[in-house]
């Protein structure tokens, strides 16, 4: 036998014996970990109401920050680029792509701001106004179908309780 062999074999012999893994199969899953994270609960339900939104928006063909967008020009019209960008936490370059796409749509148009020379106001077209009130309605039918299991008041408690979280 080679030193290297030898050297081999002794080393082996010197580790600590392997250590089999927990060959028991899974019954029930534990999730209790994760369902104690806000952010686990968060995502959870973001994605079973943001399922639902995707499919009765695109009648539309809206997007969710399409619609946020849309419906903060249909409830403050004039906003200008940067309050939108401030108000949903959008980068201003990912916003002018944005509001691009929804002008070629006939959605939205610029208007000069009243008291700002440098700014822009953005402002629903007819089009964008059609579109928006059915939107909305839509979206107050989902809302609606996504808290049925949910009191009024936990509705609130709820909303209130998301907001205490991101502002």
């Amino acid at each position: 036998m080679n030193s290297t062999a030898g050297a081999r074999s002794s080393r082996r012999s010197d580790s600590p014996p392997s250590r089999k893994p927990n060959l028991k199969a899974v019954e029930a899953v534990d999730t209790s970990y994760l369902e104690g994270l806000i952010g686990y609960n968060a995502r959870r339900a973001a994605l079973a109401v943001i399922e639902v939104f995707l499919e009765r928006m695109s009648v539309y063909d809206l997007r969710p920050v399409d619609f946020s967008v849309l419906s903060l020009v249909t409830h403050n019209p004039g906003i200008t680029s940067r309050q939108l960008c401030t108000t949903l936490g959008i980068l201003p370059p990912n916003l002018v792509g944005m509001v691009n796409a929804l002008e070629k749509r006939d959605l939205v148009e610029r208007h000069p701001h009243p008291s700002d020379g440098r700014a822009m106001g953005l402002h629903l077209t007819a089009a964008g106004q059609k579109l928006m009130r059915s939107a909305e309605k839509t979206a107050a039918q989902l809302e609606a179908d996504a808290a049925g299991k949910l009191t009024p008041a936990e509705v609130k408690t709820l909303i209130r309780l998301l907001k205490k979280v991101y502002l």
